[in-house]
């Protein structure tokens, strides 16, 4: 017998049902779509599919202070630093316009030229003119500590973004451009490590020395921020040399972007993690570098 099926006109322009392509889907204005959270970047891209929300993006920077103030410990400490910014910044001013003199104030009667205790007039009173006490040049202590945090705050600040330019763009290039350019750059790195911090930036200090108060501010921001940037360095060359054969660096390449493009724009933005990590904790250690640099006459 022959088992043959008859064959229909017709069915030879229709495929075989396992060769049959899904179609495609039809997206309508107004749709709501929901990104699986394997696919999502943020934490704002996950949503439940049975809420029905709308999908709206967000920024790493919007979800990175997100986190931030959901940490209680960090807002604390924020709030803390701000509280000490404005009032190293605004504390000198006020009591100059509360008191009339200057924080700087060297009294002329000679009968104030001694240390007074907090909250003590000159005749031995209580009083709110000196709450943290006198000088033994009869300085108000507490407009000098204000004084002396300004210095010391743009000190910090000041040093740690020299040391953030020359260190990430030192860092990045070596890490990406490697071989033998990046074996010669970092090894200047390791001669520089061997050479001690302080004495480093007491010869820059010494050899491009300032006439002037304000140029030896700067040359003090400068000197300091010069010297800090080799861990920095050494930091953004290693997410450097772990981000540069990622799909999107090659994605860049492929498209003609030029090397300081994929360097700067690229690779640099995805580092700024460890970055700013470990910028704050450059910052507390300039401050007492410049503290040390000014016991021994260098400083301010």
């Amino acid at each position: 017998m022959n088992n043959e099926q008859p064959i229909i006109p017709g069915d030879l322009d229709k495929p075989e049902p396992g060769l049959t392509p899904d179609p495609a889907p039809v997206y309508r204005e107004g749709d709501v779509i929901h990104t699986a959270p394997e696919f999502a970047v943020a934490e704002a891209d996950v949503l439940a599919p049975e809420r029905g929300d709308v999908i709206e993006g967000t920024s790493l920077w919007r979800d990175a202070w997100r986190r931030l103030l959901r940490n209680k410990l960090s807002v604390f400490g924020l709030v803390v630093v701000a509280l000490i910014t404005v009032a190293s910044v605004s504390g000198p001013y006020i009591i100059q316009l509360l008191t009339g003199h200057a924080p700087d104030y060297i009294p002329s009667d000679a009968a104030l030229l001694k240390s007074f205790p907090p909250f003590a007039a000159p005749d031995g009173s209580f009083s709110w003119t000196h709450p943290m006490g006198t000088d033994k040049q009869g300085r108000d202590l507490l407009a000098l500590v204000l004084q002396g945090g300004q210095i010391s705050l743009m000190v910090g600040v000041i040093s740690t973004l020299v040391s953030l330019i020359i260190g990430v763009s030192y860092g990045a290039i070596a890490g990406y451009l490697g071989g033998r350019i990046d074996n010669v750059m970092m090894r200047l790195v390791d001669v520089l490590y061997a050479v001690p911090y302080p004495i480093l930036v007491i010869v820059l200090l010494s050899m491009f020395k300032s006439q002037t108060a304000r140029g030896q501010v700067i040359l003090l921001f400068v000197a300091l921020g010069a010297v800090s940037w080799l861990t920095m360095a050494r930091i953004v060359r290693g997410q450097v040399l772990s981000l540069k054969n990622q799909e999107f660096v090659m994605a860049a390449r492929a498209t003609g972007v030029s090397t300081p493009g994929i360097i700067f724009r690229h690779i640099v933005p995805n580092t700024l993690g460890p970055v700013i990590v470990y910028a704050t904790l450059t910052i507390p250690s300039v401050m007492l570098t410049e503290a040390f640099l000014s016991f021994l006459g260098f400083g301010v």
